[in-house]
């Protein structure tokens, strides 16, 4: 297909050509984008390299997508592709192991709003963790040991520590990925209108969306902040968005590891996708004027533009 890079021929010529020798990393990406390699995948790599050199010291990329987009798979495979190509300790870091527990979501549903009970709005995450993360991540001396938090989606919990990922130092960049990585709060006024059947059943009073829009006006704000630069999977509509959720939960399910079995059927689903509706389309309309980079993805789950 036609070269879709809109910008310069970023690296120079050495690295680039290091980084194309080693394209055997990245082939756990799904066929769509394995057949994208030269037109985006190895572009976007290059780019990262080079905005890595220009910032120096630990940066931290967020890759933004609404779920299902491909942000795991993106994130891994840029891992990957450096620690073979470069020898950088490249962390990946994903919002998802981040959650609270389910007992604290628990009582959160019971002393704020019963929706909280369900992880992934802002409000569900342990934000101040997520920013000492960062923290004693960039810090990490050569043999440092650092225990990083682990959640399974299958029984929605977080992990015991004995089951934690672990990361040893120095690292070289950290790449943090999730579907409201970067996504700004929204006006007063645009809260109002409920936008699906679950805000409008469950949220009358608009509470819930007030209080999860506080916590990106905060708390979530500060920890955004430490990103130096944002990547935008940009999918095509909350169609897409339930039907490659979908397909992630047949693999949660696959994949699970706790104790408990809380994966979800396709009515829950459905329920489940209406959470992030709001944030989600909010995301695609604001979202790539702040990004440093957006690929939009097609139906088809591959890239049709680059911005």
């Amino acid at each position: 297909m036609t070269d879709l890079w809109p910008l310069e021929r970023p690296l120079e010529d050495k690295t680039r050509r290091v980084l194309a020798s080693n394209r055997s990393a990245l082939q756990d990406l799904p066929e769509p984008w394995l057949r994208q390699w030269d037109s985006v995948w190895l572009p976007v790599a290059c780019w990262v390299a080079q905005q890595k050199l220009q910032i120096g010291g630990v940066p931290i990329f967020g890759i933004h997508g609404g779920q299902g987009s491909g942000k795991s798979t993106l994130s891994q495979g840029l891992a990957k592709l450096f620690r073979a190509a470069l020898g950088w300790n490249c962390v990946v870091v994903s919002i998802d192991d981040l959650y609270l527990s389910h007992a604290e979501r628990q009582q959160l549903s019971q002393t704020v709003h019963p929706l909280l009970a369900t992880r992934g709005v802002p409000g569900t995450h342990d934000a101040e963790l997520g920013q000492q993360l960062f923290q004693q991540l960039k810090n990490l001396h050569p043999g440092d040991l650092l225990a990083m938090p682990a959640f399974d989606k299958a029984s929605d919990d977080r992990l015991p520590r004995s089951q934690w990922h672990q990361c040893v130092g120095p690292v070289d960049l950290i790449l943090f990925e999730g579907w409201c990585v970067g996504c700004e709060a929204a006006s007063d006024a645009s809260l109002q209108t409920p936008v699906n059947e679950l805000e409008a059943s469950e949220d009358a009073d608009g509470h819930w969306r007030q209080w999860v829009n506080q916590h990106l006006q905060t708390d979530y704000k500060a920890w955004f902040a430490m990103l130096d630069r944002l990547i935008m999977l940009k999918v095509p509509g909350m169609n897409a968005v339930l039907e490659w959720r979908g397909q992630q939960e047949q693999e949660n399910r696959r994949n699970a590891k706790g104790a408990d079995d809380r994966s979800m059927d396709q009515a829950a689903l459905i329920r489940f996708i209406q959470h992030y509706q709001r944030l989600t389309e909010n995301a695609l309309q604001n979202l790539p004027a702040s990004a440093d980079l957006v690929l939009e993805l097609n139906s088809a789950h591959a890239v049709h533009k680059i911005l």
